[in-house]
């Protein structure tokens, strides 16, 4: 029986680490803000932003939700992000996507500035990932998977690591966060030869396809350790989800893996959350800052260095698998 790596004690000390610092920082200025832009009122978006709300007030981050209607303009969706953007005591912005086949998003995204994407959304962020840039924010889940391998002292220099997924939300961005770590990083896809062999090869296997229950026991072996990152409707039981892989033909055989639910998807809010905190902790008054610097910085040092690093569905969904198969 594998060993469950589970989300809930990652996501508990990101959360403990952060509130720490709010705790710290507040103290003579302002508590973190995030701020939802959300259109239309799709049953995903507003379970998701139940949660975020949820842990926004458990964390002491301020909240302000901006909800459109799915008729909205271009134009208007535009100055929303804008307005967002020059409002100095919102830290952090997430935008919920896909947006309505009327609006352009990748101009939505575009006009979001850089050091308030703390989904790593923009061109700016996501090329800060692949030029090893350390104040760029990476995608969410991403950071959830480096996250869970560091939580459970899974050594990565050196190893063998087939990350499974090529998007620029998930596969492309991991690929090269495990890079960072001096993991030898293969990239496959659903067109890629010997796709099963090459998986089965891996020490590490991060499974970001998109599709349920792809993953199967001909891709794992015994000591494998298995990074289940895919959120798919289950099409043997409505209404519950299930991962890209086979829970129940992989676990018996690998030594270690993510449930799903309950794994990689339950640690992108509190990565979301801890990108908003890194962005706030930026704009405190250099008077104040030095203070709460002095108190904070091994807590700080602890807490963030392996989020900037490279800087959790959601604004593409923080846990959405790969599109691009």
């Amino acid at each position: 029986m594998a060993e469950l790596l589970k989300g809930k004690p990652v996501a508990d000390r990101l959360r403990e680490k952060s509130t720490a610092l709010i705790s710290q920082g507040k103290e003579g200025f302002r508590p973190p803000k995030l701020a939802i832009i959300r259109v239309g009122e799709r049953p995903d978006d507003l379970f998701y932003e139940g949660g975020v709300k949820k842990n926004c007030a458990l964390w002491g981050i301020d909240l302000e939700i901006k909800a459109y209607p799915v008729t909205v303009s271009q134009e208007t969706l535009l100055t929303a992000v804008e307005d967002v953007n020059q409002d100095q005591t919102i830290d952090g912005v997430l935008i919920f996507a896909p947006l309505p086949k009327n609006i352009d998003e990748k101009a939505i995204f575009a006009a979001l500035a850089p050091e308030k994407d703390i989904d790593g959304l923009t061109t700016a962020n996501l090329g800060g990932v692949f030029t090893g840039a350390k104040d760029a924010f990476a995608p969410c889940t991403p950071v959830a998977v480096m996250e869970t391998l560091d939580y459970y002292d899974i050594p990565l220099q050196g190893k063998n690591v087939v990350v499974l997924g090529r998007s620029l939300v998930v596969g492309k961005p991991a690929a090269m966060l495990l890079l960072e770590k001096h993991a030898t990083v293969t990239i496959c896809h659903s067109r890629t030869e010997n796709l099963a062999e090459v998986c089965r090869n891996a020490d590490i296997l991060v499974a970001a396809v998109g599709k349920a229950r792809m993953v199967t026991k001909d891709f794992t072996h015994p000591g494998q350790v298995v990074i289940d990152v895919g959120i798919n409707a289950d099409p043997e039981t409505e209404g519950k989800i299930c991962g890209d892989v086979d829970f129940a033909a992989v676990e018996p055989i690998c030594a270690k893996i993510t449930p799903v639910p309950a794994g990689v998807g339950s640690i992108t809010t509190a990565v979301l959350l801890t990108h908003v905190t890194t962005a706030w902790s930026k704009k405190i008054p250099a008077q104040h800052n030095s203070t709460w610097k002095n108190v904070s910085d091994a807590a700080f040092a602890a807490g963030m260095s392996a989020l900037t690093l490279a800087a959790q569905k959601t604004a593409i969904k923080l846990t959405a698998p790969d599109t691009e198969e």
